[in-house]
């Protein structure tokens, strides 16, 4: 459904694409002429585009939710009810559908940053784990998203929510300087902020000399187990908004 969405509707494709371009093109200049953050000796456009494809994938997905509420003022969520999937398949459908949205936006991300000259890895496996993480990192952040449709219920209170939640998701984490930098405070709300491992396995795939902070199979686990948990808790609220 997603994939024929995008391919009918690529105005949509091509309007999401203007703020990567302009963190890539603006701010990535500007900074990388400062000097002013230390990137471990990556050029700063190369240790940004990572985080730009993550903050990408995260801004398609926080407003996720608000799908449930069309669906539910349409009339389209009942029929999702009693079908007989369950509920946890009907999360996990919306979850997965917002990586298919994010996949978009890691191809843009990735055509501007091959026209930079960002020094990208393109094997087989970098590719392929870029792909599992971005659709990853963008079920987790739906899938929360759907979490606070379900309590919200109106579309207004849940674009108010959503637009307070993104910018300190996005600064809370090491998108666009490494944590070494941050306030010990704010070091700590990163370390339990997913977006942070998301953009620390993007960095390390994505890019030639890039390394994990953390290690692959601990980013990769905190991104597993926070969708578990997630999808766990979306499928108990999720009744709730067609009361």
């Amino acid at each position: 459904m997603e994939v024929r969405k995008l391919r009918h509707d690529m105005l949509e494709v091509i309007t999401r694409s203007v703020q990567p371009v302009l963190w890539l093109l603006v701010f990535g200049k500007v900074m990388s002429n400062t000097r002013a953050i230390p990137t471990g000796g990556l050029p700063y456009q190369d240790f940004l585009a990572p985080g730009i494809l993550a903050q990408s994938s995260l801004f398609v997905s926080i407003f996720y939710g608000i799908a449930v509420i069309w669906e539910r003022d349409l009339g389209v969520l009942h029929k999702f009810l009693v079908s007989p999937a369950s509920r946890e398949a009907l999360v996990s459908g919306k979850a997965l559908s917002a990586g298919v949205r994010a996949l978009a936006q890691a191809l843009i991300v990735y055509v501007l940053a091959a026209a930079l000259r960002v020094q990208l890895r393109w094997g087989v496996m970098p590719l392929l784990g870029m792909v599992i993480a971005v659709v990853l990192g963008a079920a987790v952040f739906a899938t929360f998203s759907l979490i606070v449709a379900c309590l919200v219920k109106t579309r207004e209170r849940f674009m108010g929510i959503g637009q307070v939640l993104t910018m300190p998701l996005f600064f809370a984490s090491n998108a666009i300087y490494p944590i070494a930098v941050m306030p010990t405070p704010l070091q700590w709300i990163a370390r339990f902020n997913p977006l942070t491992y998301q953009v620390d396995i993007l960095r390390t795939l994505m890019l030639r000399g890039g390394s994990s902070t953390f290690g692959l199979p601990l980013d990769f686990a905190v991104l597993i187990g926070s969708l578990i948990v997630l999808v766990a808790i979306a499928a108990r609220v999720y009744p709730r908004v067609v009361l």
